[in-house]
């Protein structure tokens, strides 16, 4: 991997050996499993919150590690180097439903809702997406009508990690109409996990002292390519009543929210990508220097020294830019166009990584014997979620030109 305390301090390495020992021993061993029946890892789950990995960079007050974005980007990078639907646990969790909460949030609502979230008590969601917005997330229908102290929340969300084994969301609705990103609020909704008897038998995903909102339900887990034993669901709102104090930052103001929480989401997503990539390269190296054509082992090829040569460079590449952005961030710096070149370049070096890993391992690496199908498929959604290949390249163009303005 290289050497990167130039890069790193201890606590960020030892952060990166005791999730590498963690993921090598528990999610390794069942991984093809869980990608078969599609069952969400509660096990696993429960697991990774004793040792404290969903609460990696928030104050240790609200039951935090009290570490920071590196660090939550290395643990993510090692969990996606085994199997990306674990990974997914902790990112979208701390990335999507946690981060907004601790930058946003009163005293008050991040006693509520970021205490239980990074003590990892229960998971979290972030609710942007809807059936007709995507990219174009200025575009939400679900609306919010103020009644009274109440506001009457109504719409529908999609493409929504832990819709169902969630607890507590994040979600934006449009408060005044015609205005654009301008007339949307941030919300925090809570409501009962729908495994809860598996939330039970763990000891993990449940909190009673969480009153679920009436008209607040998840709707059919969603089938895909990949990251199959991640919960994916619709959310579903019908005249659900949030009390004024679950405004999460400004009324009509919501959409810096969601565009600043995007911005870390970027670069967290941009760490699956990397662990992904080093995966299937750790794989590719192996099975290369195990197996043999022509009486010649497959790495003593000078064309297959290229492919992985030509790999890891790009991890390598990846992995500075990644880590670039989370000190940014972590600084306080802007970092609009770094977390947008962060998450485009490793996305797409994974989708490349990982077929290239797939091609060295012949027809094996078609097949389920062997985890690199798996990492292809998984690959794929990081040059989607978090905004598209094509969206991060017109973040990217427009912070890039408005520099070139700037020193004209």
């Amino acid at each position: 991997m290289g050497d990167l305390t130039l890069l790193t301090d201890d606590h960020h390495e030892l952060m990166r050996d005791t999730v590498r020992d963690f993921a090598e021993k528990e999610i390794a061993p069942v991984a093809s499993q869980y990608d078969e029946s599609e069952d969400f890892p509660w096990e696993n789950g429960a697991k990774m919150s004793a040792i404290g990995l969903f609460g990696i960079p928030w104050d240790q007050v609200y039951g935090g590690a009290g570490m920071d974005l590196l660090a939550l980007c290395i643990a993510v990078e090692e969990l996606a180097r085994v199997d990306a639907s674990h990974s997914i646990m902790v990112g979208a969790h701390s990335s999507l439903a946690s981060s907004p909460i601790a930058r946003w949030g009163s005293d008050e609502q991040k006693d509520r809702f970021l205490r239980p979230l990074a003590s990892g008590q229960v998971l979290g969601g972030f609710g942007l997406t809807e059936p007709g917005s995507g990219s174009d997330s200025a575009a939400m229908r679900s609306t919010a009508e103020k009644k009274g102290d109440r506001w009457i929340l109504n719409g529908q969300k999609t493409w929504i990690t832990h819709g169902g084994v969630g607890e507590i969301f994040m979600v934006g609705a449009r408060t005044s109409p015609g205005i654009g990103g301008d007339g949307i609020t941030a919300f925090l909704l809570t409501k009962e996990t729908c495994d809860l008897d598996d939330a039970k038998r763990v000891g993990f995903g449940h909190l009673d002292a969480l009153d679920p909102m009436s008209g607040f339900t998840a709707g059919q887990k969603l089938r895909k390519l990949g990251w199959n034993a991640s919960d994916t669901r619709e959310l579903i709102f019908e005249d659900v009543e949030v009390p004024e104090e679950n405004v999460l930052g400004e009324v009509d103001r919501g959409f810096q929210v969601f565009m600043d929480t995007l911005m870390g989401g970027r670069i967290g997503f941009a760490a699956h990508a990397l662990g992904i990539a080093q995966g299937a390269l750790d794989q590719a190296i192996r099975y290369t220097g195990e197996r043999e054509q022509f009486n010649t082992k497959i790495q003593d090829f000078q064309g297959v020294r290229f492919m992985l040569a030509e790999a890891q460079t790009r991890i390598h590449a990846a992995r500075l830019m990644i880590y670039h952005a989370a000190r940014l961030r972590m600084e306080g710096k802007q970092h609009k166009k770094e977390a947008a070149m962060a998450k485009l370049f490793a996305s797409e070096a994974a989708m490349d990584i990982t077929t290239v890993a797939v091609q060295l391992h012949g027809g094996y690496g078609y097949s389920r014997e062997y985890p690199v199908e798996r990492m292809m498929r998984d690959a794929k959604i990081t040059e989607l979620g978090e905004g598209t290949s094509e969206i991060q390249k017109i973040v990217i163009s427009h912070e890039m030109l408005k520099e070139y303005a700037r020193i004209a």
